[in-house]
């Protein structure tokens, strides 16, 4: 399992990482796509749907079972990855460059409210 040091992680296995101007980027972690096996389907939170951390926004699909994808904090949905949606195995294939939507964030110190690179692992560790 990869877990990359330079992203941000909720204990319901989505990343995300800054972009620009206070804007996320957000996808399933490579353990979460592994338990899901090959995806089929994403529903995909609305442009200019609000999101509320750990609140379900999203649905993702696999051959396996369905799972909610949970917000990592408190914004505003600014865009959704279209080619991810018309091929949602892509995330399968590298499911850290398969962003799943883009967001900006009410808080300013998201980071301090989400688990590092270490803390993803330990929790993945004891799963």
């Amino acid at each position: 399992m990869r877990t990359p040091q330079s992203l941000y992680y909720s204990a319901k296995h989505l990343w995300t990482k800054p972009t620009t101007d206070g804007i996320w980027e957000a996808g399933i972690t490579d353990y979460a796509q592994d338990l899901l096996g090959d995806i089929v389907f994403i529903d995909a939170p609305l442009v200019g749907s609000e999101l509320k951390a750990d609140q379900p926004c999203g649905l993702i699909e696999s051959v396996k079972t369905g799972s909610d994808l949970h917000a990592l904090a408190d914004g505003e949905v600014l865009e959704v990855n279209q080619a991810l949606l018309n091929s949602p195995e892509q995330i399968n294939e590298d499911p850290y460059k398969a962003w799943i939507f883009k967001y900006k964030a009410h808080d300013t110190d998201v980071e301090k409210k989400l688990l590092s690179a270490e803390a993803y692992q330990a929790l993945i560790d004891t799963l």
